[in-house]
């Protein structure tokens, strides 16, 4: 790409025009940031050398690119970084989280897959901003759109940008919109003003979701160990998982919040009118045993269009039969458990077999 120039109070007026496109598009803020990410470097390459990324291994590859945008997009010289809310009202998630014949899964993967959502809403914003830059016909701006689809360092460009500071469990959070929300990206050649102030960290001496996280995940403040991640092994992880670790995964099949439900910052924070963000087949609290006797084709029906195609069928039973082995166990659940032996693969036998010895001692208990 290459740079075009454009007077700077041009640019501020554009970007207040920017702001009310991205607010008629869903987003509830906007911001622009420079491509200097080197005061997060040091971080990152220490994060992923002490392992914690676990076997995420595309992390590591496009590592340059993450931490120098030009490098993914030649030219690139702004970042603008947008959050849009997708908590569902009335989910009741702790009610769930408490219910143990229920099955919990992540708040942002209940309506359609966002990925989808905020991309087509960040492209139809960067070509209403090209419109209003392209004004000057000698101009040559490029925009390409971004959502946890690509090497993006994307919760170092919400900081500088000011969307919000790093919290203690590594998510960014705002004073009004706590971290209820997603992020997305359009880097550009196009030379707009600048959102120069982070916004301060308000975390304090709060440690309530280093407390709370069931795996202990949160090694140290805005230090996570993914390895132990309830959300990484239910979704990211493709093979057995820790014995250790599966009695304290409860009912979670599928992602988890508890950071986010026990963050004083969360109380308050508002609900999603997203249409695309409403929960979709029941996933808000849907029966486990229901869950589980899906075949694979009903299984891949229930979450087509939305963020949980990441785990396979597979990974699917695995998770599930772990939530059966954590509950109070009835007839149902061992009789359940038992005619799924043999019909998926031996990983998730291995884990059917575990939940049944779980259930075995609680009933001779």
């Amino acid at each position: 790409w290459s740079q075009s120039h454009v007077s700077s109070r041009v640019c501020a007026l554009i970007k207040q025009q920017i702001s009310t496109h991205a607010e008629n598009l869903g987003f509830q803020k906007l911001a622009v940031t420079g491509i200097d990410l080197s005061a997060h470097e040091p971080h990152v390459r220490q994060w992923l050398n002490d392992g914690f990324a676990g076997e995420m291994s595309y992390l590591h590859r496009n590592l340059e690119k993450r931490l120098h945008p030009d490098q993914l997009e030649p030219g690139t010289y702004r970042v603008i970084t947008a959050r849009m809310n997708y908590l569902p009202a009335d989910t009741q998630p702790i009610e769930i989280l408490e219910n143990s014949n229920k099955a919990y899964i992540s708040r942002y993967a209940l309506g359609r897959d966002y990925h989808k959502v905020l991309r087509q809403r960040l492209a139809k914003l960067a070509s209403q901003i090209n419109q209003l830059l392209t004004q000057d016909q000698s101009a040559n701006y490029q925009f390409r759109a971004f959502t946890d689809s690509a090497p993006v360092l994307e919760k170092a460009l919400a900081v500088k940008s000011g969307l919000g500071w790093m919290g203690k469990h590594t998510l960014i959070l705002d004073k009004e919109a706590g971290s209820w929300f997603f992020l997305g990206e359009i880097y550009t050649n196009a030379p707009l003003a600048t959102d120069q102030t982070e916004v301060e960290d308000a975390c304090g001496k709060c440690s309530a979701c280093m407390t709370v996280c069931p795996t202990q995940a949160i090694i140290s403040p805005k230090k996570l160990d993914a390895n132990r991640c309830i959300s990484y092994l239910t979704i990211e992880h493709k093979d057995s998982i820790d014995e250790k670790l599966r009695p304290l995964m409860g009912n979670r099949i599928y992602g988890c919040d508890d950071c986010q439900l026990f963050c004083p910052w969360n109380r308050d924070a508002p609900t999603t009118t997203e249409p695309d963000f409403a929960v979709r087949n029941g996933l808000d609290q849907p029966e486990l045993l229901d869950l589980f006797a899906l075949s694979e084709e009903q299984f891949r029906t229930l979450i087509q269009g939305s963020a949980m195609g990441r785990v396979g069928y597979p990974q699917w039973q695995r998770n599930i039969a772990i939530a059966l082995g954590n509950g109070d166990g009835g007839k149902d659940v061992v009789s359940a458990l038992t005619n799924e032996l043999g019909r998926v693969n031996a990983m998730v036998d291995e884990h059917i077999i575990w939940a049944l010895d779980q259930l075995k001692t609680l009933n001779s208990n």
